[in-house]
C-alpha cells in the first residue's frame, strides 16, 4: 500500500532507534507510520514529520509540531469504497490544515487517541 502513498504502522522500537538522534533526553516514541519515503512520529512531547526530499531521499526535513501548537484535529474513517483513512491537523497561526492518509489497516482510532492523549493535556 506505500505506492500508492498510504501509511502504515512501523515498529515504535526500531523507530526510536532510528530517530533516536533527533529525540530529547528521554522522550518516547509511541506510534510510528511509515508514508513511502516518509515518517510520521508520535512521541510523548510531540509529533514529528520527516519529509525525506528529492530522487535520493538524501536531504530530509524534520518538522517537530509540539502538542500544544496543535489548535485541533480531526480523522475520517475509511469506507467501503473509500479504503484509505485520513488525518487532519490544525497548527496555531495557520489555516491550512497537515493532511496525512492511512491505509484501511491502520487503527485510526489509536492515531486519534494519540493525539487526545498529548493534545488535551
Amino acid at each position: 500500500m506505500a505506492l500508492f502513498g498510504n501509511a502504515h504502522t512501523i515498529d515504535q522500537g526500531q523507530a526510536q532507534q532510528d530517530y533516536a538522534r533527533l529525540l530529547g533526553h528521554g522522550e518516547q516514541v509511541h506510534a510510528a507510520y511509515l508514508l513511502i519515503r516518509d515518517t510520521i512520529l508520535f512521541t510523548d512531547r510531540r509529533l514529528i514529520l520527516v519529509d525525506k526530499q528529492g530522487i535520493t531521499g538524501k536531504k530530509v526535513e524534520y518538522h517537530s509540531i509540539p502538542y500544544r501548537s496543535i489548535t485541533h484535529f480531526a480523522v475520517e474513517t475509511a469506507g467501503t469504497f473509500d479504503l484509505d483513512a485520513e488525518l487532519k491537523i490544525w497548527v496555531s497561526g495557520t489555516s491550512t490544515p497537515i493532511e496525512k492518509t492511512f491505509t484501511k489497516g491502520v487503527d485510526i482510532y489509536e492515531v486519534q487517541a494519540i493525539l487526545t492523549q498529548f493534545v488535551a493535556r
